[in-house]
């Protein structure tokens, strides 16, 4: 059997691995709704957007159930504190995305204009609100969320829904916006017919170039203006899950340390900046689908440059520092690990296959006439 530490390592990487497949996946469907009042100026443009993405956005949030349950399972206390400290904000993605089902499904159901505008809002707000607050929660997560544990391990968290909303967070938030409509705009601009396409790749362009500057940002902020946290002394990779037996010091810009103790890390900010950079000349080249890679790219980049400035913290504490919850000190027992992982070598593999398996078959381009040759079966 695999060591205890070598399991959390091994769990630390796969959340990260669900978080970016969520962010990828998920995250181009998000973007396509933000886009949908701009790239859609009739009603028969709008339909091509929505189902461009409407076969595929149920599937994609398989990502976030698997997200969600490796936390559950693998990581309880960071379940524990998330999940009740975040709650009003969780609260706000779970009703934004309640209206993206009923959007879908009743939109087209009644030819009133006014209706589908309705629709298209919900679905609008949809996208917009998760993109949102997900970036929102990263920037509360590497500033340190306001919780501590009494000496029976019960958390209490002191904080609001405003404290959220904090400016660190905002602009963290704005990152994920722009760069999930860049991803959505590709991939608008590989699957949908013109006009839409074209609309879609120019608003991608643009989302890159903002995307770039609004992460330059973030990371300066980070490294000039924000509190970084380290553990202090040596902690053990294989002891109990306490997160109250270590020593916390926080320090300016210490969630830049990682980058200087391993050089490799600094791959994972260069992709987020090439793979932006590469989206606007594919795009200008008409290389659609080499463009939503490198937008994958990019999105890709700037969760794992989230994840590895953190390590080997999951949610830092800035309320109690020596309560802040580590790869080391957050886990399940070895047990659960094993028999999670076991099951995630089994499962994830088919959820990979049958996933490639329906993309393949949904390829090609949506088009305004067959929209219309097929307008009772189609969103």
């Amino acid at each position: 059997m695999l060591s205890y530490d070598t399991l959390r390592l091994i769990w630390w990487a796969l959340l990260g691995v669900l978080l970016i497949g969520l962010a990828v996946m998920d995250g181009f469907d998000l973007g396509a709704a933000i886009l949908l009042p701009f790239v859609g100026r009739t009603d028969g443009e709008r339909r091509v957007a929505i189902n461009t993405v409407g076969p595929v956005w149920e599937g994609n949030q398989v990502w976030l159930i698997l997200g969600g349950g490796a936390i559950f399972a693998a990581w309880p206390p960071l379940y524990a504190v998330a999940f009740s400290g975040f709650y009003l904000a969780m609260f706000l993605v779970l009703c934004a995305l309640i209206l993206r089902p009923v959007g879908f499904k009743f939109r087209s159901k009644v030819a009133d204009p006014t209706w589908r505008r309705v629709w298209d809002l919900a679905l609008f707000v949809g996208g917009l609100v998760p993109a949102l607050i997900f970036g929102v929660a990263f920037g509360n997560v590497l500033q340190g969320a306001p919780f501590r544990f009494d000496d029976t391990l019960r958390v209490t968290y002191e904080g609001t829904l405003l404290g959220l909303l904090n400016p660190f967070a905002l602009l963290c938030g704005l990152v994920s916006v722009a760069m999930l409509t860049m991803h959505g705009g590709c991939y608008l601009a590989l699957k949908a017919d013109m006009p839409v396409a074209g609309r879609a790749a120019a608003f991608a362009s643009r989302a890159a170039i903002v995307t770039i500057a609004l992460f330059a940002v973030g990371g300066l902020w980070t490294a000039f203006l924000l509190n970084g946290y380290a553990i202090a002394g040596a902690i053990a990779h294989d002891g109990p899950s306490n997160p109250l037996l270590k020593h916390v010091v926080v320090s300016g810009g210490g969630w830049m340390a990682n980058y200087g103790r391993a050089p490799i890390t600094l791959a994972a900010p260069i992709l987020a900046f090439a793979g932006a950079a590469l989206v606007v000349p594919l795009l200008r080249a008409r290389r659609n689908a080499a463009a939503l890679i490198a937008s994958g790219l990019s999105v890709a980049g700037v969760i794992a440059t989230a994840g590895l400035s953190l390590f080997p913290f999951l949610l830092p504490s800035s309320l109690d520092p020596n309560a802040s919850l580590t790869v080391w000190d957050a886990s399940s027992s070895r047990l659960t690990l094993s028999i999670m992982l076991v099951a995630t070598l089994i499962f994830l593999p088919i959820v990979l296959a049958y996933t490639a398996w329906v993309y393949r078959v949904l390829r090609g381009r949506v088009t305004a006439a067959y929209i219309a040759t097929n307008s009772t079966s189609t969103y």
